[in-house]
């Protein structure tokens, strides 16, 4: 039963599951309608990029809209202006006809709602240190708990996404996405928290100069210095692997339902990771778990190179999520507990938008390099640098403060 003081907390937590499982719906809905126009691969891969490349911008953005308007206010616009980029769709079908949902309006739309995303998973994020203290929860137990909510949503999504076009059809399964983001909207609506409203503006610079102050934060904090560089290169290596290689190796084995196998056990492994390290947050070593996530997910990758039976493949996409899934929960503790509240929605803003822009940097290496070389020398040229980079990460003096007690008395929580 939810007692008074974690109710905060759990709000979050299921504003995180109902927006999550909105965008998860959003990934399959959206190239599907493309493909049942024309089965035009390359207009789905347009539509699913409009999706992805405003994230950098608008992550940067974010974070410094959450500190200005607030973050319970944010959260709400956000989650809003996703739902009327989703039932725009059958508006626009209902008022122009079917034959109006080309794929420019839907390249269109999934960028508007990518715009908007970040904002909204920024402004919770940003909630949770405080609704922590209030459930009497540590926020390393708040922060795992929160990303395998996150990654149940993006399990769970897509799944749904997938029954709903079956009976509904793709146009109407956006009606249901927009009520996904309108239950996020309604939890937080009723949230009642410290820090959650609207913040003192009378010292608070213009956007642009907000995101510099968040920029220059992160650059003279070491640790955070430190945790940019190693998730930039980490998801720059990482990334291509699960977008493109995969895809490509089960493509030209004409095996879908293995490549869907993959996926899902990755992020089931990513799930349970989150969850174990919610249990034992308590009595684990912070720097310990970063260094091992970094050089397991180095090997693993060294030995998809070569290719292996799918059974070893599965195994190791497991172990790599399962190393994996505390990554975020520790990112997140070490933004919430360095940063002063009124910067902490522009180091999470700045931080997720370096993620972000390391996704397509490896993109446009991975891509051309597998049609020219083959799949095996693009899996070796990305997971060697990613032991190299294991290697390196364990001589990062400022990687040991990850273990020390934050400065601030009130970012504990």
């Amino acid at each position: 039963m939810i007692t008074t003081t974690q109710r905060p907390l759990f709000l979050i937590f299921f504003a995180a599951l109902t927006a999550g499982a909105g965008n998860g719906i959003s990934l399959v809905a959206f190239p599907w309608l493309v493909l049942q126009r024309n089965g035009s691969a390359v207009e789905a891969s347009i539509v699913a990029m409009a999706g992805t490349l405003p994230l950098l911008v608008a992550t940067l953005i974010a974070g410094a809209a959450v500190d200005y308007l607030g973050r319970r206010r944010v959260s709400m616009i956000s989650d809003a202006l996703s739902a009327l980029s989703v039932v725009a769709v059958p508006v626009i079908a209902l008022i122009f006809g079917a034959d109006a949902i080309n794929v420019a309006v839907l390249a269109g739309l999934a960028a508007l709602g990518a715009f908007f995303d970040p904002a909204g998973m920024t402004a919770r994020e940003t909630m949770l240190p405080e609704a922590a203290q209030r459930a009497g929860w540590t926020l390393d137990r708040s922060n795992g708990v929160y990303e395998a909510v996150f990654n149940l949503a993006y399990i769970v999504g897509p799944g749904i996404g997938g029954l709903l076009i079956t009976t509904l059809g793709g146009i109407d399964t956006m009606w249901v996405t927009a009520g996904a983001f309108a239950l996020s909207i309604s939890a937080v609506a009723v949230l009642r928290l410290q820090g959650a409203g609207t913040p003192n503006r009378e010292h608070m610079p213009q956007v642009w100069a907000g995101v510099v102050e968040g920029l220059r934060f992160v650059w003279h904090s070491p640790v955070l210095r430190t945790l940019a560089f190693v998730e930039l290169a980490a998801t720059g290596l990482y990334m291509p692997m699960e977008s493109v290689l995969f895809p490509k190796y089960f493509t030209d084995r004409n095996e879908p339902a293995q490549l869907g196998w993959v996926l899902v056990a990755l992020s089931v492994g990513g799930l349970v990771g989150a969850l174990g390290y919610a249990a034992l947050s308590k009595y684990a070593n912070r720097r310990t778990i970063v260094l091992v996530a970094v050089l397991v997910l180095g090997v693993s990758m060294t030995v998809i190179a070569f290719l292996p039976p799918l059974p070893v493949i599965l195994v190791l996409c497991a172990v790599v999520g399962l190393v994996y899934g505390p990554m975020a929960p520790i990112y997140n503790y070490v933004m919430q507990t360095r940063a002063p509240a009124h910067l902490r929605g522009r180091v999470v803003g700045v931080m997720g938008s370096l993620a972000y822009a390391a996704g397509p940097l490896g993109l446009i290496v991975a891509g051309p390099l597998a049609d020219a070389a083959g799949l095996h020398v693009t899996f070796l040229a990305l997971s060697l640098p990613m032991l190299v980079l294991g290697a390196v990460a364990i001589f990062l003096p400022a990687l040991r403060h990850l273990d020390r007690e934050p400065e601030s008395p009130t970012a504990a929580g």
